[in-house]
């Protein structure tokens, strides 16, 4: 196995943005970025699914589905993915179809995040309920059985408690098959990573390598019970990346808003310090079961780093 790399893309949820006042300029600057992973040898890029920065603030984000659809456009060769569309945000049937026009525009490139949705204020700021942890998981797993029928069905049909869709036709489903690959977010050991072994096609989870290493052990697990081929699931993780002189040097450089995305001292497990630790680093991914690393970038909005790394790494 060879690890595969994306680059995550910094759409402002974290105030990457904050230093571009013009919104052009700042979707420029994220085409850029898009357009150098491709060029540089990375097999994908992701954007987040929020509507506010964390914290709430008045620099921008962009929304997520639209800019896919631009992303797809402004490129020729990576994969296209969220990580993750929030379920809460849109009805799963016209999700369905969002992603299988996605799918065509982007020549059969679209991987579809999707997970249960975490961030409150993007909740409470635009009038969405915010039922609690074990309701979001049961509405997710009814909404992936939609989805998957919306992909699969000529004329779908679905009886759920949260979401009902009788005949509703699909067309175009996309240009993938057998369908569109899905993507399900989330460590979750009881019910999200049951979801994936039993409707994913692709995982991704967080927390340093002995979490990563349990967390696919379980997943196994859930594999094995339902008959699945565990093989079958593409393992991802997000992580930072900092490259320094000395690991100390790239340790300082740790933004102030990693503790927001990434579990624990990110400092301990992520790409953070020389391209020789980074090196060791990603062995050690790799040792864990990951098969796909989603790169984000302390400085996301420059492009130097990013080449750095695919040339040292991926090229």
């Amino acid at each position: 196995m060879s690890l595969k790399y994306g680059l995550f893309l910094p759409q402002g949820f974290t105030h990457e943005l904050a230093g571009i006042k013009n919104p052009v300029e700042a979707y420029e600057t994220l085409t850029r970025l898009a357009q150098t992973a491709d060029q540089s040898g990375y097999d994908s890029v992701w954007i987040s699914d929020h509507f506010i920065t964390a914290p709430p603030s008045q620099e921008m984000v962009f929304e997520c589905w639209t800019m896919a659809a631009a992303l797809a456009r402004d490129t020729k060769r990576v994969r296209i993915g969220q990580m993750v569309t929030g379920n809460s945000y849109r009805n799963p049937a016209l999700q369905a179809k969002m992603a299988s026009t996605l799918d065509v525009l982007s020549h059969g490139r679209l991987t579809f995040g999707i997970g249960a949705g975490w961030y409150e204020p993007d909740y409470r700021a635009y009038g969405y309920a915010y039922p609690d942890g074990p309701e979001r998981l049961r509405q997710l797993q009814e909404a992936v059985q939609v989805i998957l029928a919306m992909w699969t069905q000529e004329e779908a049909t679905f009886e759920g408690n949260y979401y009902q869709i009788r005949g509703a036709i699909n067309q175009p489903k996309g240009v993938q098959q057998p369908h569109i690959p899905m993507m399900i977010a989330g460590g979750g050991e009881q019910v999200t990573l049951k979801l994936v072994a039993r409707y994913g096609d692709a995982c991704n989870v967080s927390g340093d390598l002995a979490t990563l290493k349990h967390k696919f052990a379980v997943l196994k697990q859930h594999c094995e019970t339902v008959g699945r081929d565990y093989e079958s699931i593409h393992r991802t993780a997000l992580t930072l990346c900092i490259i320094g002189e000395t690991d100390e040097q790239a340790r300082a450089l740790i933004p102030g808003w990693a503790g927001a995305v990434f579990p624990g001292d990110v400092g301990s497990y992520g790409l953070i310090g020389t391209l020789e630790t980074i090196r060791q680093r990603l062995a050690a991914y790799e040792s864990a079961g990951v098969q796909e690393l989603v790169i984000s970038f302390s400085d996301a909005t420059h492009l130097d780093d990013i080449r750095r790394f695919a040339r040292t790494f991926i090229m």
